[in-house]
C-alpha cells in the first residue's frame, strides 16, 4: 500500500531540551531579616483590610496567622526560596500597639524599611535601623511562656492605661527559612532613639553579688549594677512630681510581676550627660566639615 503520509515518520527524532542555568543571586546578608520585614509587611497590610475587633476574645489569645511560600519567583535576589512565617495572636499586639501608642505603619516602616541590626553579644538581640525597636530572640520555651501571660499582661496595660516600665510587647514572631526556627519578641526601645545612653544600670535594689564582672566592664558600654552605682556615688535628679508617678509606676508593676509569680527582673537605668552629648555632637560635626 501507499507509505506513511508526511509528518508520521516512524523514526522520532530525539529533540534536545534546552535547560536554562539558573544563576545564584547573592542573598541579603542575611535571609531571616530579610523574611522578616517580609512577613511584618505582609501581616501589617492584611490586617488593615480587618476592621478592629470592638473587643479581644479568649479566641484571639490563641490564635496565630501562619504562611508559607515556596518557589518565590519575585524578589528572589533578597528572600529565600522557601521559608515560613507565623505571627502570635495579631489581633491582641496590633491592641497593645494601640494602647502604647505605636502606629501600625510607623511600626512597619521601623522593622521592613532597613533591616534590624544585631546588638550586643550573646543575648541575641536586634535593634531596628532607627533604633525605637528592640527584638529579643526567645526560645519555644520562651514564646509558651509569652503566650500564657499574654492575656494578663493585656488586661494590666488596659489598666494602667499603657502607663507602666513593664517591656512593651508590639508583636511576636516565628520565622523559618532552612528548616531552622527563629522567635522574636518586639519591644518598645526602652532608650532614646536620639540620645546616646553613656552609662548604663541593671539594678534590683540589692547589693548580693551585684557588681558588674570585670569582662562585662571591658566593654564600651557596660552594663553596671547596684554595687557599681554606690560605688560612683551616682546620683539621678528626678522632679518630686516625675518621682511620685515613677514610685506609683514601679509599685503598681512589681506587684503584678508578684501576682504572676515571676521573679528575677530588675530596672534599666540609661543615663544620657547632657554636656559630653553636646561635645559629641560637636567633635561630629568638626569631622563631617
Amino acid at each position: 500500500g501507499p507509505g506513511p503520509g508526511p509528518g508520521a515518520a516512524r523514526t522520532k527524532k530525539k529533540q534536545k531540551r534546552f535547560v536554562p542555568q539558573r544563576v545564584k543571586l547573592p542573598r541579603a546578608a542575611d535571609p531571616l531579616l530579610a523574611v522578616l520585614a517580609w512577613g511584618v509587611t505582609h501581616q501589617i497590610n492584611e490586617l488593615s483590610q480587618v476592621p478592629l475587633p470592638v473587643m479581644l476574645l479568649p479566641d484571639d489569645f490563641k490564635a496565630s496567622s501562619k504562611i508559607k511560600v515556596n518557589n518565590h519567583l519575585f524578589n528572589r535576589e533578597n528572600l529565600p526560596s522557601h521559608f515560613k512565617f507565623k505571627e502570635y495572636c495579631p489581633q491582641v499586639f496590633r491592641n497593645l500597639r494601640e494602647r502604647f501608642g505605636v502606629d501600625d505603619q510607623d511600626y512597619q516602616v521601623s522593622l521592613a524599611r532597613s533591616p534590624p541590626r544585631w546588638a550586643g553579644s550573646g543575648h541575641r538581640l536586634l535593634l531596628s535601623a532607627d533604633r525605637t525597636l528592640v527584638l529579643k530572640e526567645l526560645s519555644s520555651e520562651d514564646v509558651a511562656d509569652v503566650h500564657g501571660l499574654l492575656a494578663h499582661y493585656h488586661q494590666y496595660v488596659v489598666q494602667c492605661h499603657g502607663q507602666t516600665l513593664l517591656p512593651r510587647f508590639l508583636g511576636m514572631y516565628r520565622v523559618s527559612v532552612d528548616s531552622e526556627d527563629t522567635y522574636l519578641l518586639v519591644m518598645r526601645n526602652l532608650f532614646s532613639h536620639r540620645l546616646p545612653v553613656h552609662r548604663k544600670y541593671d539594678l534590683k535594689g540589692s547589693l548580693v553579688d551585684r557588681e558588674a564582672s570585670d569582662k562585662e566592664k571591658g566593654k564600651e558600654l557596660p552594663t553596671l549594677k547596684d554595687v557599681d552605682f554606690l560605688n560612683k556615688n551616682e546620683k539621678v535628679f528626678v522632679e518630686e512630681e516625675q518621682q511620685r508617678e515613677f514610685m506609683d509606676k514601679l509599685k503598681r508593676d512589681v506587684e503584678f510581676l508578684v501576682q504572676q509569680k515571676l521573679m528575677d527582673y530588675s530596672l534599666l537605668l540609661g543615663i544620657h550627660e547632657v554636656e559630653r552629648g553636646e561635645q559629641e555632637e560637636e567633635e561630629e560635626l568638626e569631622e563631617e566639615e
